[in-house]
């Protein structure tokens, strides 16, 4: 008995060795859970973002987690409720938590050319006749959530613009997410949908053809709670911006990141986010009833 708990004993501590060894943690350091909602399978979303964790354990002096929540409503409730603080709500959401909950933008992913920007796209399937939004009276599209600024309110002003209102479509779905609309209009379930660039520009060889891209938009921040301390702040921001896609080191690191995160970040602040705010103040229909 005394030897096996002798073994246990050394056993543990050559574990939390090797944890410091490997990672640098500790069991000392604050865990913080990271928010995000179901946007891929299970397996799907670690993958993606299991990685930035581990970098975040590692370049700064908090424990951090993944706290997935089934839609973008459950992973606000969560940066609300304080079970959460630091979130990456996808778009739409964000405009909630920083219009009602007075969350904090902190860094915003850049694009593939090096800017802090995406735009949202309308798309159809590509052996589709339609050729351009006029041609949608009629026909069968799906939106995103009605929390998404790519997937519901931008393709509301981009059909508005071309004369086209949500009740002149022969019918008007409101889908999941991104990937949900994707793979929908790749099956040829709806005539048309709105998506992030991102999915458009990824899906095109698999079928997709764009019919019209929205102006450029300031990308989805990661938002931290208002209260959030000073310290996670900045340590979350420093060891995020620090990162160079033009160093082969820092690229490697980031490859192993979902695609919205492989190159790099810029300061986020809540000015950038003031035209997609009035936006959401505007539109006659916006998430509802004029909720924002």
């Amino acid at each position: 008995m005394l030897q096996s708990n002798h073994l246990y004993r050394l056993g543990l501590v050559l574990a939390l060795l090797l944890c410091w060894r490997e990672s640098g943690v500790c069991a000392e350091k604050p865990l913080v859970l990271f928010g995000i909602n179901l946007r891929y399978s299970p397996r799907n979303m670690y993958n993606r973002y299991q990685p930035l964790m581990d970098y975040l354990t590692e370049n700064t002096p908090y424990r951090f987690e993944l706290k997935i929540s089934r839609d973008y409503g459950g992973a606000l409730q969560d940066l609300r409720d304080g079970v959460t603080q630091i979130s990456y709500l996808g778009d739409g959401a964000y405009v909630d938590a920083i219009l009602l909950d007075g969350a904090v933008p902190l860094v915003k992913p850049l694009n593939e050319y090096g800017q802090p920007f995406y735009r949202a796209a309308i798309v159809a399937p590509r052996n589709s006749r339609i050729g351009s939004l006029r041609e949608l009276r009629g026909k069968r599209f799906a939106f995103g959530s009605h929390h998404s600024v790519t997937g519901n309110l931008v393709p509301r002003f981009l059909l508005q613009r071309e004369g086209v209102e949500r009740r002149e479509l022969g019918s008007a779905v409101g889908l999941r997410n991104h990937d949900a609309v994707t793979r929908a209009i790749i099956k040829g379930q709806y005539d048309a949908g709105a998506i992030k660039d991102i999915f458009a520009t990824k899906f095109q060889r698999h079928g997709l053809r764009v019919l019209a891209y929205s102006a450029p938009l300031p990308t989805v921040p990661l938002l931290v709670r208002r209260d959030a301390p000073l310290a996670l702040r900045s340590s979350v921001a420093r060891a995020l911006l620090r990162l160079e896609p033009r160093n082969p080191a820092h690229r490697r690191i980031m490859s192993q990141w979902d695609e919205e995160f492989m190159y790099g970040f810029a300061p986020a602040a809540v000015e950038d986010y003031r035209a997609v705010i009035g936006m959401f103040r505007a539109i006659p229909f916006g998430c509802g009833a004029r909720c924002h």
